[in-house]
């Protein structure tokens, strides 16, 4: 247990005696012995001891707010509120009933004046409203990076660096990252007895004795993790390549129907998906998802049912050698399965400028908002991009630095973005949007410090100060390997069903909606043509394809 003055801070302010008095016990008596739970009267005398625990550097973990007759202004209190700390979560407490307050609570989510709300207990041990809390503050400590470190990371500001945070991270490893450069990180080299080591150096703290690798491959990583292990020789009914939604989707409906299943993944559970800070239109979940806990739940559920996951291996071929399927990984090894699952999704575009991609890692990030926000703290940064991606990248964003903006090269986000991101992003302080504008160039001594603009209308140019931009443009597929043995469009996403010019498979039948030109061989996801990109209707995807499976093997079977 940290020291009472080190504790983070929980803050409760209301005006109403019953409801400050109800949350503050139930905060007090759950939470005490890790938080300090601190009670005001009044939003003003809350906004005082705000400023007051800012200027002592203690860190505010949930701010908590009555909104009621007695309260009016709870809402607008938090949104003040997040100025002053803009990392602490902000929640609204409602009375049960007090439904006349509903359409304001539900605006105060939707614009971000708020991250949750929650209903007052009118009884002892509420669970619900316990579980609010809990999930606020578990989102709040995982945006500070602090706690337990299971690996150590000594190195600086580089693209290979920005990867591995985000590899560890994504898949839940808690980690400490060091500067090399810096006294903590120059003793620790030290410690280690690494002179001018080739960086990054990768410590493994959980090992008997720490493991030490330095300037480590990815195969180097997953030995050192004991995930090495060869594959048992034997044939797979699906091998599913990739672990974003649709693929731990797949998988989760496949071992549990019986199937033996194995997923392949070449860096870390969740995709794209994995990365976004908070989806909020997600079925079942009214107070939203980190795309990181959804994916890496999914990702347990589907190996509780006895899925076998191979990771950091990507698939390099895929060929028919009789009634087998011979997956070829990058490890050089080969999988025997029945059918497989293409679930490699996509990866967002370079912007093709040279100055701005040699500064990968030092100043620009292609997709890492979730693993790099917290260093961006009081820094000014841009977000480039049109989709939902890009507008979670910029809440998110928002919540540590000090100015984010958001350059669209169209003139409007109305049919790119969800409307509520859309909303959230105009009643954020610290966000700014330009539309018809593009990145054109940038630079540094070293990490970035400019970026040049145009605007498209005009074509005037403008250098802006810039010490992290954010690139979410477009997508490519995965799908170079895949060359001449699937059907592809243009751009490299896969046909399938309907979009195979009405071919028919051997046997006269036609192609099931998610089957590629290669019999037994499936798409879902974003890597599939004509897929609509939403979490939800790639996890349906992922089920779909498995029922398909059934029939296909079923029909194999009766053929055999």
């Amino acid at each position: 247990m940290e020291p009472r003055h080190q504790s983070p801070i929980i803050v409760v302010s209301s005006r109403h005696p019953p409801t400050r008095e109800i949350v503050w016990n139930e905060l007090r008596n759950r939470y005490g012995r890790d938080y300090e739970v601190a009670d005001f009267r009044s939003p003003e005398e809350a906004l005082t001891g705000l400023d007051g625990f800012t200027e002592a550097g203690r860190s505010v973990a949930l701010i908590v707010s009555g909104f009621n007759d007695d309260d009016p202004d709870g809402i607008s209190f938090l949104a003040e509120a997040r100025m002053i700390d803009p990392a602490a979560k902000r929640a609204a407490i409602v009375n049960w009933g007090d439904f006349a307050r509903a359409s304001d609570t539900f605006d105060a989510l939707a614009s971000g004046m708020i991250d949750l709300y929650l209903v007052r207990p009118e009884q002892p041990r509420d669970e619900d409203f316990h579980s609010g809390i809990t999930d606020a503050l578990g989102e709040w400590a995982l945006g500070q990076g602090q706690g337990f470190e299971a690996v150590r990371i000594i190195g600086e500001a580089s693209a290979r660096t920005t990867e591995l945070r985000d590899t560890f991270i994504r898949n839940q490893i808690p980690i400490g990252f060091y500067p090399a450069s810096s006294e903590r990180g120059q003793s620790m080299l030290a410690g280690l007895g690494l002179d001018s080591p080739a960086l990054p150096v990768v410590v493994l703290l959980f090992t008997d004795t720490p493991t030490v690798l330095t300037n480590p491959t990815d195969i180097e990583i997953a030995d050192a993790f004991g995930l090495m292990k060869p594959l048992p020789d034997r044939q797979w009914d699906v091998a599913i390549v990739g672990a974003g939604p649709s693929g731990l989707a797949a998988a989760v409906y496949a071992a549990s129907e019986g199937l033996a299943t194995l997923v392949v993944e070449k860096q870390a559970v969740g995709g794209q998906a994995g990365t976004s800070s908070l989806i909020r239109n997600y079925p079942g979940f009214r107070r939203g998802v980190s795309g990181n806990k959804l994916t890496v739940s999914a990702f347990q559920q589907a190996w509780s049912f006895g899925t076998a996951f191979h990771f950091m291996r990507s698939a390099t071929a895929i060929r028919r050698q009789g009634d087998e399927l011979r997956l070829e990984l990058s490890d050089g090894t080969t999988v025997r399965t029945r059918s497989v699952i293409i679930a490699t999704g996509v990866e967002y575009r370079r912007l093709g400028i040279p100055s701005l991609d040699e500064r990968v890692g030092r100043g620009v990030f292609y997709g890492a908002a979730v693993t790099e926000a917290p260093t961006m703290r009081d820094r000014t940064v841009f977000v480039v991009g049109g989709g939902n991606s890009a507008g979670q990248a910029v809440i998110h964003l928002s919540r540590f630095a000090r100015r984010v903006t958001l350059l669209v090269r169209g003139p409007t986000l109305a049919a790119s973005m969800s409307d509520y991101l859309i909303r959230q992003m105009q009643t954020t302080p610290n966000v700014e949007i330009r539309y018809s504008t593009e990145v054109v160039d940038g630079g540094g001594d070293d990490a970035l410090d400019h970026i040049i603009v145009r605007n498209d209308e005009d074509g005037t140019e403008s250098r802006l100060a810039a010490e992290g931009v954010f690139v979410l443009i477009g997508s490519e597929p995965h799908t170079g390997w895949l060359d001449g043995v699937v059907d592809r469009d243009e751009w490299g996403f896969i046909r399938t069903g309907r979009d195979l010019d009405a071919r028919r498979f051997e046997g006269g039948r036609p192609p099931y909606s998610h089957e590629t030109s290669l019999t037994g061989v499936f798409a879902v996801g974003d890597v599939r043509r004509g897929s609509v990109k939403r979490v939800a209707s790639a996890v349906g995807a992922g089920a779909i394809a498995i029922q398909q499976i059934h029939q296909y093997l079923a029909d194999q079977d009766d053929d055999s």
